[in-house]
């Protein structure tokens, strides 16, 4: 997909933006011609990296370090990204976390500290920024907001059943927030992606390999096949409350 005149100059807020997803994410939206606030917590060569790639890819890119489980600190990186581009169109909530529990009798496994981790970062943070955004993104004329869910939130396939229940409440939220949010123009949509060979899978070659060979397509995900979602849902201008399967056909059967 190519660049718009309207688009070039609009500021897009990839979250966890330095790396998989969220890199292959900030790089479709500087190849528009957007500027690019690359969020990261402690993975700072990798945000600055795909920063100086997305000025490459034609757009501008911008590294800023902040903690998605602190509101404060979402408060802040949105209020940053504002100061620095001078408005705000489309926010991805894309950072999350998971403890691998792949034996789903093992309750003890999840803890109260594990939930309230998983729950934190991967539901409320995306909670927070859309509250932090709105009002930029209403100036703006009105933007986007997607989420990365992961089918995980729709069937009980995923690293543990606290990480499947948060992105099964974050499909939840996005279509709230659709509802909330519509009447001022944003729309806020989800992807939910199967098997994506990023480093998030690093070393779980079983696994990989399993999920490959129930896929009709023949392969897992990368991070370019969610990105393209993301980048259409950032840009369709009808659709809002949707969640778009990307899993290479895994579950059609």
């Amino acid at each position: 997909m190519g660049e718009t005149a309207s688009e070039r100059g609009h500021v897009a807020l990839v979250t966890g933006g330095g790396t998989g997803i969220g890199r292959a994410t900030s790089l479709a939206f500087a190849r528009r011609g957007m500027h690019v606030a690359v969020n990261y917590s402690k993975s700072r060569d990798d945000a600055e990296e795909t920063a100086a790639d997305c000025a490459g890819a034609g757009g501008d890119g911008w590294a800023v370090q902040a903690d998605m489980a602190d509101p404060a600190e979402i408060d802040r990186l949105v209020a940053a990204t504002v100061d620095r581009f001078g408005r705000l169109d489309i926010l991805v909530n894309n950072a999350g976390m998971t403890v691998f529990v792949s034996d789903y009798a093992d309750l003890d496994a999840l803890t109260g500290e594990v939930w309230d981790k998983i729950l934190g970062l991967n539901v409320k943070s995306a909670f927070f920024a859309a509250r932090a955004a709105a009002p930029h993104l209403k100036a703006a004329g009105g933007g986007a907001i997607v989420n990365v869910a992961s089918i995980s939130g729709l069937r009980p396939v995923g690293s543990s059943m606290a990480y499947n229940a948060s992105k099964a409440a974050l499909v939840s939220l996005t279509q709230s927030l659709a509802v909330a949010l519509g009447p001022s123009n944003v729309r806020v949509n989800a992807v939910a992606p199967g098997h994506i060979e990023t480093r998030w899978h690093a070393g779980r070659d079983a696994a990989a390999s399993a999920a490959r060979d129930r896929t009709p397509l023949g392969r897992n995900g990368t991070g370019e096949d969610v990105a393209g979602a993301i980048e259409y849902l950032a840009t369709a201008p009808w659709v809002t409350g949707e969640v778009i399967v990307i899993d290479g056909g895994r579950f059609l059967r």
